[in-house]
């Protein structure tokens, strides 16, 4: 049973003539004909009492008009909502971003927003670690994160920019008068890290290892925000990509070294089929950064 077949049959209930339905729907008479032809043998019973040049439905064709009606007309509101999908009058989009992008995104989101309204979109704040599953398991369209140290061959990555790897201090404190630092001065100061989870912590423990060096801990935390404000408060230091930082009012100075970079990326799963929402916000997030 196609739709074809029941836009013929319903045309050809409301002319109750098949020469004038034909004409209707652009097609021969005997095409029409035998499509309705093929339906009745198909459902195993005649939809229509042929009567010289007229017609007339059977009981049989009564009670089926209503079903071919509201199939058609689910079809055509079915199309109609893939469209507006297609044009982003609907659809959602789930984005997961670490806080060191906060500022990136909100006025990428905000443009996105304005231009396309109608669009659902749920922001969720974690780990790299935490957003990458949830990624995978298609819980999230998009993810904003720095780079992880090894990436994983299911999801595609797409660079934004570079940002120094830094000292985070207060302003008022001696280092931040510095124009670089080096490493193995840096893991001799009390340090307030990011947790196991977050790819700026990664990056670290890998930096380190490669480097013989040991950090001198005083505490982890989970919580971005939290752990600025601790620095703030001028007894401890952290480290964290000059970006991270921005707007909070304390210093970063860059550490001197090989690769002392994070890359910001964009990363998406490989083999799912893209939302065209997540390529229009994409391409949001890279004008934001071009603006910069």
């Amino acid at each position: 049973m196609e739709l074809r077949q029941l836009r013929y049959f319903i045309k050809a209930k409301e002319l109750l003539n098949f020469t004038e339905a034909a004409d209707s729907l652009n097609i021969s008479q005997s095409t029409l004909s035998q499509q309705i032809k093929q339906l009745e043998d198909e459902l195993d019973i005649p939809l229509f009492n042929r009567i010289g040049k007229r017609i007339a439905l059977t009981e049989a064709g009564q009670l089926f008009y209503n079903y071919a009606l509201q199939s058609v007309n689910r079809a055509n509101n079915g199309k109609l909502m893939l469209q507006e999908l297609n044009q982003l009058q609907a659809g959602s989009l789930n984005i997961g971003v670490t806080y060191g992008l906060r500022y990136l995104l909100t006025p990428a989101l905000m443009r996105f927003l304005r231009k396309f309204p109608k669009v659902k979109v749920q922001v969720v704040f974690g780990t790299s670690e935490e957003l990458r599953h949830r990624l995978l398991s298609l819980e999230l369209d998009i993810l904003l994160t720095f780079e992880e140290v090894v990436h994983d061959a299911h999801l595609t990555y797409e660079l934004l920019f570079e940002s120094p790897l830094c000292l985070v201090s207060s302003a008022k404190d001696p280092v931040a008068q510095h124009d670089q630092v080096l490493l193995k001065d840096v893991v001799a100061l009390p340090l307030v890290l990011p947790s196991n989870g977050f790819s700026t912590r990664e990056f670290i423990n890998n930096t380190l290892l490669q480097n013989k060096l040991s950090p001198n801990i005083a505490l982890e935390i989970n919580d971005i925000p939290t752990l600025l404000d601790l620095v703030k408060a001028g007894n401890w230091y952290t480290i964290l990509a000059k970006t991270t930082v921005k707007g909070s009012g304390l210093s970063a100075v860059p550490i001197k070294g090989k690769n002392m970079v994070r890359k910001a990326m964009i990363i998406t799963m490989t083999d799912v089929y893209e939302k065209k929402a997540v390529g229009q916000f994409r391409k949001f997030m890279l004008d934001e950064v071009k603006r910069r």
